[in-house]
């Protein structure tokens, strides 16, 4: 085997973990080639060939540090450098109390800030299989969307039949083909977030007979076919389509992505609306928003037409449809070791969606550490992983200890992932006291010896 301190890392897989994994690796003083296979093979999903493209929402979710997991592990992955977190700060769009970015900007910004960096080196070129050892050591952050042939080199190699899902894709519709007689702007509970905007999102009245009438045409709308062997998948319950949740209970959608509470139908304040579709801005522009939770595997006449039956969008005109694709993920418990190595080839680690986490942010601070465990390789020094009372170390402790094989799917970050808190601490309090222990224990790790926040 190549001597590691004398050879690039390779990282494969230009999306949001390769791309964070690239820049860390480079910021560690450590050479990286970083392949991507797009412009010169796309998929399904893609549109573009940037690095770090943004496939389904725009959104990295809640930046409520103190409240939220996702918006605790926002501010780890900031103080730990995080490439994708600074173009996402640098690009930040309306979104109430989330963070949400312009799509383009936050690709340019991070291809840049990639090509500017002496220690990378991109080429594009597919990968089809895995990196040989002779090689040196490897990241494979390939994502949801790996190439086939890859796919099953990585099948092989791991011994272990790569579980898949589908994940939906929600359509985003022209603002100015909007009838703003009917919707208004709103945030929930007028809440400001990064983008500083308490009218953040457009929101679009139901009554009942409405709603009713809605869930019928879901239910009775034409669904794209599926091949035999895509029939039994499972869905990722936290992207579920639209009609899926329609499914399961009429009232499902009304208390998910549709549900009315913490607005005021500006043109009719007295008249609570029984249910609300929201819309989010989707660039920087605001020419765009994307459909809140609408991601559908409708075929596109049904979306055109259920979708223009919800008032306020009977003119609306699709910058992009819905669609439906199949991500591939490992059985990381069975297959990584706590490094986040491939057990199989100890000198090949994952990272991103492919590991099963899911989710842009969690997809990313993966990224961040297979780069920082790699980087430890590389310089002959031991690892030293986050501790699980923060969201960095508990993602990590569920894909390599804590989670079940046998039942093993794709998680979120969430307090339920960190350890236990001493004494009975409930509700918002106890989610502070989280986000508070995981702020001194982080700090902790960063005072080590080897480790800094930039």
């Amino acid at each position: 085997m190549t001597d590691p301190s004398t050879s690039p890392v390779h990282v494969v897989g230009g999306g949001l973990a390769g791309s964070e994994a690239a820049w860390q690796l480079a910021r560690a003083g450590v050479p990286v080639i970083l392949r991507e296979m797009r412009p010169t093979r796309g998929t399904e999903a893609h549109q573009t060939g940037r690095l770090a493209e943004l496939v389904c929402s725009n959104s990295f979710r809640s930046d409520d540090a103190e409240t939220n997991a996702v918006g605790l592990l926002h501010a780890e992955m900031r103080r730990l450098g995080s490439l994708i977190l600074r173009a996402g700060d640098a690009h930040k769009v309306p979104a109430g109390g989330a963070l949400a970015v312009d799509r383009e900007g936050f690709a340019a910004a991070v291809e840049a800030a990639l090509a500017a960096e002496p220690l990378v080196t991109v080429e594009r070129a597919e990968v089809t299989g895995l990196p040989p050892a002779e090689d040196g050591l490897a990241i494979i952050a390939t994502g949801p969307l790996t190439a086939p042939a890859l796919a099953e080199a990585i099948a092989q190699a791991s011994g272990e039949d790569a579980l898949a899902f589908f994940d939906a894709i929600a359509p985003i519709v022209h603002a100015d083909s909007i009838d703003f007689s009917i919707a208004w702007r709103q945030s929930r509970y007028d809440r400001e977030g990064p983008g500083g905007d308490r009218a953040a999102y457009v929101n679009c009245p139901l009554d009942r007979d409405q709603y009713e009438a809605f869930i019928d045409a879901l239910l009775a709308g034409e669904k794209t076919d599926f091949h035999d062997w895509e029939a039994t998948t499972p869905y990722f319950e936290g992207c579920l389509p639209i009609e899926v949740m329609a499914a399961r209970g009429r009232e499902t959608p009304r208390f998910g992505p549709m549900k009315p509470v913490g607005l005021t139908n500006a043109h009719r304040p007295d008249e609570k609306p029984h249910a609300v579709v929201q819309l989010r801005q989707d660039n920087a522009l605001g020419t765009l928003y994307n459909m809140v939770g609408f991601q559908t595997k409708l075929k596109y006449g049904e979306q055109t037409r259920i979708l223009r039956a919800i008032p306020g969008l009977g003119g609306a005109q699709f910058a992009r449809l819905g669609g439906l694709h199949r991500n591939t993920f490992l059985n990381a418990p069975r297959v990584l070791d706590n490094e986040l190595r491939l057990k199989a080839r100890p000198h090949i680690r994952f990272a991103g969606q492919i590991t099963g986490v899911e989710g842009y942010v969690e997809s990313a601070a993966i990224g961040i550490l297979a780069a920082r465990f790699a980087a430890a390789d590389w310089a002959g020094r031991p690892a030293d992983p986050p501790p699980p009372t923060t969201a960095l170390g508990a993602l990590l402790a569920h894909l390599t200890a804590h989670a079940d094989a046998a039942s093993f799917q794709p998680m979120n970050v969430n307090f339920g992932l960190f350890p236990p808190l001493s004494g009975r601490v409930r509700g918002r309090e106890r989610k502070r006291a989280h986000a508070a222990r995981a702020r001194a224990d982080l700090d902790q790790w960063l005072g080590r010896a080897g480790l800094a926040a930039e």
